[in-house]
């Protein structure tokens, strides 16, 4: 770690740059198989015969899932070792995977599977977070968290195109299972770099009574919410995830119809591909936007990239409908926008929480980032049903509807007036 770095420093056994890079290159592994469901998801419909509704159901189970758990997972790490959390996190992700490979046949056990994965991603995601989180300074938090943000979009970038030449070549079945091998490569690195320590406030959480300190108890999320500061990033974060989820879990479909709708065939990139490509830039514009928010202000970057949004969201689904290379231009444009300020909230949030309450102001994080992922692709396929089915009039409103909500938390965001990070230079 550099010198001015003030937190607490890591166990001699392994120095801080290692832990760093062994946390991120285990989250790569780990998110692997993030889109081999969604890059399949054209096919998977066929094969199973499964509705929009239904299709939409299976995708946000994983978001669903994640919701309910990481609450308890994540806010545990304040009092129990981060690394046993994650490392349980990472085997429900093996599990998951594996299962879905070798026993997934249509819709409720592929939904039962996928809710494993996303117990496991519960387990590890911003778990992940918390064990660097632990080791920077304030000033340094925000681009740790990028790093470990770009770690994971680049993954799960690549996953797309990675699932779709799998199944292309092995069978979709052994896609999965390849995930699952991945994800059991993180849990051995992990497991065996990665130095056991108490978790960082145990000590202090330990001279009050048993499951309080200083702030109330320690699943006492009503502290968490009234810091505005951090709260504001949280509700941003929802509505984030919320579109990021929707335009992941259905872009390889929309895509697909669109082809399919103007009569393109054999195109020169595949759906997967442009998804491929779109989370690719999505995760350097993640990286840009938070060195924007570090130099032009957090507040400002954020707002500017919700309002972005809401133009692209009005218009994708209609102009897309009518050309294929129309729909990937501004699908990959719309991406970047989405992802803009992904890092850059999360930052937000951890560099405004509680030091003491880190794992719960990250735990209330993930749960209404991954309450808007859960919701995401079912606003889509309900909407795509309730409009007779795809269409370019139904995409058209079931990517305006995201736009609306987006609307809505960029009010409220605005009128929250969340702070900067100490490390931020505001013009």
């Amino acid at each position: 770690m550099p010198a001015e770095d003030s937190a607490p420093a890591t166990p001699a056994l392994v120095s801080g740059a290692r832990l760093v890079a062994v946390v991120c290159a285990a989250q790569i592994f780990v998110q692997l198989g993030a889109g081999f469901w969604p890059a399949l998801l054209p096919q998977m419909m066929e094969r199973w015969s499964l509705s929009n509704s239904e299709a939409g159901w299976i995708t946000a189970i994983f978001f669903g899932a994640y919701m309910v758990s990481v609450p308890v997972l994540v806010t545990l790490t304040d009092r129990v070792d981060a690394k046993r959390i994650y490392l349980f996190g990472v085997a429900c992700t093996v599990a998951g995977h594996l299962l879905f490979g070798l026993t997934a046949d249509g819709f409720w056990s592929a939904m039962a599977t996928r809710a494993l994965a996303g117990l496991g991603w519960a387990g590890t995601y911003m778990t992940g977070l918390k064990l660097l989180a632990d080791q920077v300074s304030p000033k340094l938090m925000s681009r740790a968290v990028t790093g470990h943000a770009a770690s994971i979009g680049i993954s799960g970038a690549v996953s797309y195109l990675l699932g779709d030449v799998l199944a292309d070549q092995f069978g979709w079945r052994s896609a999965f299972v390849f995930s699952a091998a991945t994800a059991f490569i993180a849990w051995v690195m992990v497991a065996s770099v990665v130095p056991s320590r108490p978790a960082p406030h145990a000590s202090k959480a330990g001279k009050s009574a048993p499951g309080k300190s200083a702030g109330g108890g320690l699943f006492d999320f009503r502290p968490v919410i009234r810091n505005k500061s951090s709260f504001a990033y949280s509700v941003v974060y929802c509505v984030h995830t919320l579109e990021m989820s929707a335009l992941r879990g259905w872009g390889v479909a929309f895509l697909a119809f669109v082809a399919a709708h103007t009569g393109l065939k054999d195109e020169t990139l595949s759906p997967a591909l442009v998804v491929t490509v779109l989370a690719l830039l999505g995760t350097l514009a993640s990286v840009v936007g938070n060195e924007a928010s570090i130099r032009f202000g957090r507040r400002r970057l954020v707002a500017t990239a919700m309002i972005l949004s809401i133009g692209f969201a009005a218009i994708v689904g209609f102009a897309g409908s009518t050309s294929y290379w129309l729909a990937v231009g501004l699908l990959i444009a719309y991406g970047m926008v989405v992802w803009l300020d992904s890092s850059s909230v999360t930052a937000g949030a951890a560099g405004n929480a509680d030091p003491a309450r880190r794992g719960a102001t990250l735990a209330v994080h993930s749960t209404l980032g991954y309450a808007g992922g859960f919701v995401g692709p079912l606003v889509v396929g309900w909407t795509l049903d309730l409009a007779g089915g795809m269409s370019p009039m139904a995409w058209g409103l079931a990517f305006a509807s995201i736009g609306m909500l987006i609307l809505m938390t960029l009010v409220a965001f605005l009128m929250m007036r969340p702070a900067n990070l100490p490390g931020d230079r505001v013009r």
